[in-house]
Formats: structure tokens, sequence, C-alpha cells
């Protein structure tokens, strides 16, 4: 059994995807990123044999398009994040995963990808059963994605430099540094600017964030253009 992990924060206007700003609104923005983690739980939950947690920052009931997400939720185990930056959260979320869930490996992504898919989600898996650690990278550098077969391992991003163009790069070598067999996994776009957005929501035609892109194009952009 594999531990699918969410890391996420609740989409409350003005907390969460920020550089989409301009031209987003902080309401806009948080209402693409509840589109994005409702596609991400909609796709973690069409995967066979996982079992899904959300390591959640802040408070669902504050967040837009709040009473879906909690519907959409309804099974899943939700955990909240802890510590100060992004590094010591996702280590700390490990280690609440492997100790909820001992002796389960754990493949975690966010909510920035929302063209994710249950079949690059269980390649992800199933690269991972040949491996130590597998990792997906994402065209900004960073990365959307991170398996562990021995969730312990996560404790190598607690000083890994998150955020920038080379995250991908020294989390790959901390991996590595701790003797771990790595494999890459396809890369993809995250949605951090308006651009990233028009870009995915082309990919993922069918999505509930390419329907808000759709909805909110129109206001943010005369024409609609980019």
């Amino acid at each position: 059994m594999t531990v699918l992990l969410v890391m996420a924060k609740a989409p409350v206007p003005g907390a969460v995807k920020t550089r989409l700003g301009p031209p987003a609104t902080p309401g806009q923005a948080a209402r693409l990123a509840a589109a994005a983690l409702l596609d991400t739980i909609d796709a973690a939950r069409a995967t066979p044999g996982v079992t899904a947690v959300l390591a959640l920052s802040g408070r669902i009931e504050d967040a837009e398009a709040g009473d879906e997400l909690s519907a959409a939720l309804v099974g899943w185990s939700v955990l909240p994040q802890r510590g100060g930056g992004l590094g010591e959260r996702l280590t700390n979320a490990y280690a609440d995963v492997a100790e909820s869930f001992p002796g389960q490996e754990v493949v975690q992504v966010g909510m920035d990808t929302p063209q994710l898919t249950p079949a690059r989600l269980r390649a992800a898996i199933h690269r991972l059963a040949s491996t130590d650690a597998v990792l997906g990278r994402a065209v900004d550098g960073g990365w959307w994605a991170l398996g562990l077969r021995e969730p312990r391992h996560a404790v190598a991003l607690r000083d890994v430099p998150m955020s920038t163009p080379q995250t991908a790069r020294h989390t790959w070598a901390a991996l590595v540094g701790r003797g771990l067999r790595v494999a890459p996994l396809p890369v993809l776009r995250d949605v951090d600017v308006w651009t990233d957005a028009l870009a995915v929501a082309a990919e993922a035609t069918e999505s509930r964030f390419a329907r808000q892109v759709a909805t909110l194009r129109p206001t943010l952009v005369p024409g609609g253009l980019p």
C-alpha cells in the first residue's frame, strides 16, 4: 500500500497563489487554487490502492469552495502541517504519515499541478517499486512529486532551499547524499503565474482548473488574451 500525500494550503483569498496577481485578484486566485486542489483530490481518489492523506495549512472552513472541498475530502486523513519553512513542513508531514501509517511508502504531491491524472500517479508508484526515491521536476526548477520507499529519508528536505530554480537539483543531491537510488519522473509545469495557468489549462482541458480559467479569463485581460 502507498500513502498518497497531498501538501496544500487552504485556498483562502490573500493566502494562496498570490503570484497570479496581477491580473488575478486575491479572490480569483483563491478560486483557481480551489479548483486545482479539487482536481488533485479527484485524481488521488481515482488512483487505486492508495491511502489518501492531506497535509493542510489553514482551515478549509475559511476557504473558497470550502463546502465542496469538505465533501471531496470525506474518507481522507487530514493532518495539520507543522513547522516554519516548507522544508521543515515537508519533513514533518512525512514523519506524521510514517507514524500514522507505519511501513507504507509515500508519494507526495502538491496542489499546483491540476493536470495530474490517475495514470501519472500510478506511474510514479510503479517507478518507486524498483528504487528508493522518485522525483518529478517542475519546469521552473522545483519539483511536483517526491516518492520515498522509506519516509524517514524526508529529513533530507529540511535543509534544501525551497522555491528556487535549483530546488529540484538540490533535492536530488540531498537524497543521493543519503545513499538513495533516485529515479526521475516526467517534467511537469506547476502553476505559479498567469502564463502557467493558461498553459496548464490548455493541457488539462477537462479539468475544473481549466473551467475556472475560462470563466475568469475574459474578466482579467481585455479580449481574454494572455
